[in-house]
This record gives structure tokens, C-alpha cells and sequence, in this order.
């Protein structure tokens, strides 16, 4: 393909909308990426070829030194997160909580709400018992897993 073909392609993809465009012809293909803004290099990317990997970087340094004791496990059942989201512990903003530390629940009661993608999911006890800990604050982000509640 021509130089300049190519840098009037760059060109077009850089001052619109577009963020990748191939063309392939009978003298070989091209590839043009638009950069993520967020990463280092800025316009965008051309490529004769798929990229390749990158060689493997070597291994770091150990620590230099390993933690005396690893945090003890909370006693208890620990309930946790079942998806990724904003953790709530009352059904509004200014409604009673749905669980308290000491409150003491059925399994199957809701006991907080997890909102991921403008979904408000009513999280359930797994467990009976009494409510010992409250691990996350109303409004924090959750991860999958993340421990919310310890119960008794």
C-alpha cells in the first residue's frame, strides 16, 4: 500500500468518530486502531500485521520480607457478595437498615441490597442467626466474593 494512502487513512480515522478500520487489498492488509485515551501513546495505531506479544518481563523481586502472622478469620458464617456492585443496607435512603449488628435473622430474610447495572438485587441470609458484623458502609462498592456480613 502507498505511504500516503496510509497516512491519509490515519488521518481520516483520527479526526472521526471511528476507533478501528481494516482494509484489505490484493498488496497486503491494513489495520488502524484508534489509542485509548487513557493509554500512553497518543493517535492512532497502524499495523501491517497482527501485534505480537510481548516477551515475557522477568519475574519480581521477592518480598523481602513475609508478614508474621497472617489476619485472623472472623468467627462465624461469613456472607458474602454474590455479585459485583454498590452494597445497600436499607431499602432507601431513609428507611430502617435491614439488619443491625445483633439482629437476629431467618434464613432466607433480606438483609441488604446490591445494585449492579440500575438493578436493585435483594441479597438473602444464607444462614440463621445473629448478626455479629456489618463489613461494608452503605454505598461502598462491592466485589464478587467480598465478605458483607458475619453471622453467628
Amino acid at each position: 500500500m502507498d505511504l500516503r494512502k496510509l497516512k491519509t487513512l490515519i488521518d481520516l480515522v483520527s479526526e472521526s468518530n471511528i476507533s478501528e478500520l481494516e482494509i484489505t487489498e490484493a498488496d497486503g492488509k491494513v489495520r488502524i486502531v484508534k489509542a485509548d485515551p487513557t493509554a500512553v501513546a497518543s493517535g492512532p495505531v497502524a499495523y501491517a500485521a497482527p501485534p505480537m506479544m510481548a516477551p515475557a518481563a522477568a519475574p519480581a523481586a521477592p518480598l523481602a520480607a513475609a508478614p508474621a502472622e497472617a489476619p485472623a478469620a472472623p468467627a462465624g458464617h461469613t456472607v458474602k457478595s454474590p455479585m459485583v456492585g454498590t452494597f445497600y443496607g436499607a431499602a432507601s435512603p431513609g428507611a430502617k437498615p435491614f439488619v443491625e449488628v445483633g439482629s437476629t435473622i431467618k434464613e432466607g430474610e433480606p438483609i441488604c441490597i446490591i445494585e449492579a447495572m440500575k438493578i436493585m438485587n435483594e441479597i438473602e441470609a444464607d444462614k440463621s442467626g445473629t448478626v455479629t458484623k456489618i463489613l461494608c458502609a452503605n454505598g461502598q462498592p462491592v466485589e464478587f466474593g467480598q465478605p458483607l456480613f458475619i453471622i453467628e
